[in-house]
């Protein structure tokens, strides 16, 4: 149950260390007590909507391709089907996966336990009821039309009511934390915790409620979607990653003042990014500007959050090959280095010129939100879960199989959507090719992503299953971590 340590931890040699170490081990073990009914409910609802935004998700991949597939019914046509299965990967699935980690970070760095835990499940029931109202809503047709945004406006305000319940939770705990050290991870956490309902609150006033005239609609639509991607999904899954990479392999950050410039620096320059959405449409050409400016200038917390993370691991590599939470999370967040790098390539107005309407902005959409996010969120569950249920992971080989079904299905994804949209989009703009010929050109390339839906379809399942097991309690009684290579484990786990 302890985390993996790369460090010979030396034998207690008073009895005032014995004590300290009790006392911690005890604090730590009460802290996961009065956490663990309000999680496991967030993660459980959190891997019951992944699986069934899956399911969508195939579905809408196939239609892309096989229109009248199943087309004589109204709630399973495309319009509907896709943009189902994207809320529920938002909503449900990262919404309720990163509340879940954010509580047990937050209240583990806080040192504190966690009081009146029913309101946090009281906030999981309330987000599970707007979730549901919102996919009702979008299968009987009432569809916003705004992209991320379409739950109609009874699923939205249940899901702001509910996220208060959880904001509020999080800042007491903050509040009442034991004074000391304020750790990155939490300063990512705060960020996200505030800036979640100031943008979500901002984009339903400014289109439904007060709704903004003309085109400025799609300015705030497409500032409200990169603030999620950026802010609230960007900065859990960094500040998760803070703290898993360094727990595992039992050293500190390698420096706390690069840690410093990226979370201000990432602050600063991913709230102006949304803009690069519409570059070429007709809006005020400073805005569009700004926008690229600020999405090159991103490089700089992507560049300290990368260094950082490699030379807090650096010599520690091979902990990848037996540590499941190491391996999702540093593949997330290698993911994060080439989900910016791509965002700026298709930010240029050159190449935004071919690939604005094209697969692409799938594609990197994915990255974000799959191959960083959902993937760092893997590695917290596998890390966190065995400290909820006082068991660990039962076998190894389920988590190979969901990593590497995983990796590989969200890796052929991008690929596929990044090519085949480029190849799209240089087809469009030839004015000598007719519209049918280059929807006939996209098609092997989205054949292609069914395949990977698949691939994601059996990891999530294996995953599934194994969560099932844990809350269970099928899970393996061991005071070690369920390794990936066991022999190697045991070995490294006996060396220090």
């Amino acid at each position: 149950m302890n985390p993996i340590s790369a460090t010979t931890q030396p034998e207690p040699v008073a009895d005032v260390e014995v004590t300290t170490s009790d006392v911690e081990r005890v604090e730590r073990a009460l802290i996961d007590a009065s956490t663990r009914l309000p999680v496991l409910v967030f993660y459980a609802s959190a891997v019951v909507w992944l699986l069934v935004s899956t399911f969508f998700g195939i579905f809408g991949s196939v239609k892309m391709y096989a229109p009248d597939f199943i087309s004589d019914w109204a709630p399973l046509t495309w319009g509907r089907v896709s943009p189902i299965h994207l809320d529920l990967l938002i909503y449900g699935w990262g919404c309720m996966a990163g509340m879940g980690t954010a509580t047990w970070l937050m209240a583990r760095l806080c040192r504190t336990t966690l009081h009146h835990p029913l309101i946090l499940i009281s906030g999981a029931v309330f987000w599970n009821l707007g979730v549901l109202m919102g996919v009702v809503g979008i299968l009987i047709g009432s569809n916003t039309g705004y992209h991320w945004l379409e739950f109609p406006s009874y699923s939205a305000l249940t899901l702001f009511i509910a996220y208060l319940l959880v904001m509020t939770w999080a800042l007491i705990m903050f509040r009442y934390r034991r004074r000391g050290h304020v750790y990155i991870t939490q300063w990512y956490l705060l960020g996200a915790f505030l800036w979640f309902p100031w943008m979500y609150a901002a984009a339903q006033a400014m289109l439904f409620i007060v709704p903004v005239n003309g085109v400025m609609q799609a300015v705030v639509n497409w500032w409200y979607a990169n603030n999620l991607l950026f802010l609230w999904f960007g900065s859990i899954a960094l500040g998760t990653a803070y703290y898993m990479i360094p727990k595992v392999i039992g050293r500190p950050v390698h420096s706390y003042y690069l840690a410093t410039i990226g979370f201000w620096t990432f602050a600063l320059f991913s709230s102006w990014t949304g803009m690069m959405r519409l570059i070429d449409g007709p809006f005020p050409a400073w805005m569009i500007t700004a926008s690229i400016a600020a999405m090159i200038l991103s490089i700089i917390p992507v560049a300290t959050v990368g260094i950082n993370h490699h030379m807090t691991v650096r010599d520690h590599f091979p902990l990848m090959r037996y540590s499941p939470t190491l391996r999702f999370t540093v593949f997330g967040a290698m993911s994060y280095t080439a989900f910016s790098i791509v965002g700026l390539v298709i930010s240029l107005r050159s190449i935004a010129r071919i690939v604005d309407f094209s697969e692409v902005s799938v594609g990197w959409t994915y990255m974000g939100l799959y191959a960083f996010f959902t993937m760092v969120m893997f590695g917290s569950m596998y890390y966190i879960v065995p400290r909820l249920v006082g068991r660990e992971w039962r076998y190894a080989t389920l988590i190979k199989l969901h990593f590497w079904g995983a990796a590989y299905g969200i890796g052929l994804m991008v690929l596929l959507l990044l090519a085949g949209g480029f190849v799209q989009g240089l087809n469009l703009d030839d004015p000598t090719m007719a519209f049918d010929e280059v929807v006939q050109t996209i098609q092997p390339y989205l054949r292609g992503a069914t395949i990977a839906w698949i691939l994601l379809c059996v990891a999530h399942l294996i995953f599934a299953f194994h969560f099932g097991l844990m809350l269970l309690g099928f899970g393996r009684t061991a005071s070690l971590p369920t390794f990936l290579n066991p022999l190697e484990g045991e070995k490294s786990e006996a060396a220090v």
